[in-house]
């Protein structure tokens, strides 16, 4: 498939219908979060059961992420993309038709194995049908629409929730798909497929368990006290297991489930941590703000999402951007400002307080997007550009799993990190209230107010002590996340400057 640029009469219209695949795929990883309250009374499940509608999708999605390259070369890239397309639509409309829990978590489990293909096969797609001096270009468009999944979703997803029904954040994706699939079955070329193509097994398998294992561990791993539960020491077990099995199948069997000569290229190897690094803090942002904003600052759901939504406009200039100052300027000189960037911001963003005005927040914001739009760019030219065409399908699945990885470890890990926090600074502050403290004396409003000594007072003092301790925790919990940017920076001095022209394929 990779002389399909020279002769490809109809490029804009299946560009087009490869980014309606991409958005969908992108935006169903966060449009449903919004609407669980709302299914958790229409289904009638707990608030633990109702997560499994989130859990069983990213766990779906990250298994099947893996075997795409091979899929794709077995079957053809057009067929695979196409049947997973129209998977994924129809398990959609199963999602808002369901009835009772069992059911949704069922069709998310479909939709998960349906979906993770398709941002592999979007960018592989992307990759071949544009020439190698657009390339930058075309990798814009794409990594536009995967950024702006997680950010538009919460935004949609509540404005959907609250205008029709939580069905609907499901729905939406008939007419998209719709049209991508069409899209896709009259513009896409055929590519070359290898039926006699075998399948190994026991590495999907032992890389399955791994993954599974571990995704459910970072998921779990919050609520049931991390590893003072047997539940997690058990999942963390399976993963260590699985994935050490995996590791010495692939260096061992002389045709592993990834070839281990992608991984020679240093350009590829070094960009999947930088990408590990950076898409650890990109959507545990969009998850700690979204509930700073509800909590503290008192925003509705819908107008949070709005709120946010600036990230989404920084991040879309940035990628074009990018992709016109890589004509003239080292690549790795425009990823390095960007994590600097993001590092600036973080540490904006970490001495923000819930009346923080809406200009200095726009701004921020902004900032932060663009940041994103500097890395993610350049990032994702530089880690193909010198590897074989032969690895693209296994690569970009590979990329799509490390994003994946990224964002559940990021999301985990600062959840983790809030939760103790907390606790930490509400010991802290109610450590320092005593008999003795001028506020509790007196006649006063105040001191009756919060007297300790009624039960209503302690409500209420305890109530303030927590609004603070809160605020106090999200603070460090950015600070922290700032620190994320060093390890990232170190990784660029192993990347190597892309050649003026296209290697040799």
């Amino acid at each position: 498939m990779s002389d399909f640029h020279h002769s490809l009469p109809h490029r804009a219209l299946l560009t087009g219908s490869v980014m309606m695949a991409t958005m969908m795929q992108a935006l169903d990883v966060s449009i449903a979060n919004v609407a669980l309250p709302y299914m958790r009374g229409s289904l009638s499940a707990s608030e633990s059961e109702i997560t499994w509608v989130l859990t069983s999708y990213v766990i779906a999605a990250a298994i099947m992420t893996a075997p795409v390259g091979w899929l794709a070369v077995r079957f053809g890239r057009r067929r695979l993309f196409i049947g997973c397309l129209s998977g994924f639509t129809l398990a959609s409309m199963l999602c808002g038709a369901a009835a009772t829990l069992d059911q949704i978590v069922l069709f998310r489990l479909l939709q998960g194995m349906c979906g993770a293909a398709l941002v592999p096969l979007s960018q592989a797609t992307m990759l071949d049908i544009y020439p190698f001096s657009k390339r930058a270009f075309a990798m814009a468009i794409f990594s536009s629409g995967v950024m702006a999944g997680p950010i538009l979703g919460p935004e949609l997803g509540g404005y959907l929730t609250e205008a029709y029904n939580w069905r609907y954040v499901f729905y939406v994706n008939l007419p998209i798909g719709i049209l991508a699939v069409s899209g896709l079955a009259l513009f896409m070329p055929n590519a070359p497929r290898r039926p006699d193509l075998r399948f190994d097994w026991l590495g999907f398998v032992v890389l399955g368990i791994g993954i599974g294992a571990f995704q459910l561990m970072l998921d779990r791993g919050q609520e049931l006290g991390w590893f003072g539960s047997r539940e997690i020491v058990l999942e963390a077990t399976l993963a260590g297991l699985g994935f050490f099995l995996f590791l010495v199948h692939m260096l061992t069997a002389p045709k592993p489930f990834l070839p281990v000569a992608m991984f020679k290229d240093r350009n590829f190897s070094a960009s999947m941590l930088v990408l590990l690094c950076t898409t650890s803090v990109m959507l545990s942002t969009t998850a700690l703000l979204a509930p700073y904003l509800e909590t503290l600052a008192n925003y509705p759901v819908q107008a949070a999402g709005f709120a946010l939504s600036p990230r989404g406009i920084g991040t879309m200039t940035a990628m074009f951007f990018a992709s016109w100052l890589s004509k003239y300027v080292d690549q790795r000189k425009i990823m390095a400002a960007g994590l600097m960037l993001l590092g600036l911001m973080l540490h904006a963003i970490s001495f923000w307080r819930p009346d923080v005005s809406e200009r200095d927040m726009m701004l921020t914001l902004i900032g932060q997007g663009f940041s994103v739009g500097l890395i993610f760019n350049p990032l994702t030219v530089i880690a193909f550009v010198t590897l074989p065409a032969r690895f693209r399908g296994d690569a970009t699945a590979l990329q799509a799993l490390t994003r994946n990885t990224g964002q559940a470890i990021g999301i985990s890990v600062t959840t983790f990190m809030l939760a103790r926090r907390e606790q930490i600074s509400h010991a802290d502050i109610a450590a320092r209230i005593t008999p003795f403290d001028r506020l509790l004396h007196g006649n006063g409003r105040l001191a009756r107010l919060y007297d300790p000594g009624t039960p209503h007072g302690a409500a209420l003092l305890n109530a303030a002590i927590n609004r603070q301790a809160e605020i106090i925790a999200y603070n460090n919990v950015f600070h922290a996340m700032m620190f994320v940017v060093a390890p990232a920076l170190v990784l660029l001095l192993l990347l190597r400057r892309p050649p003026a022209r296209q290697p040799a394929e």
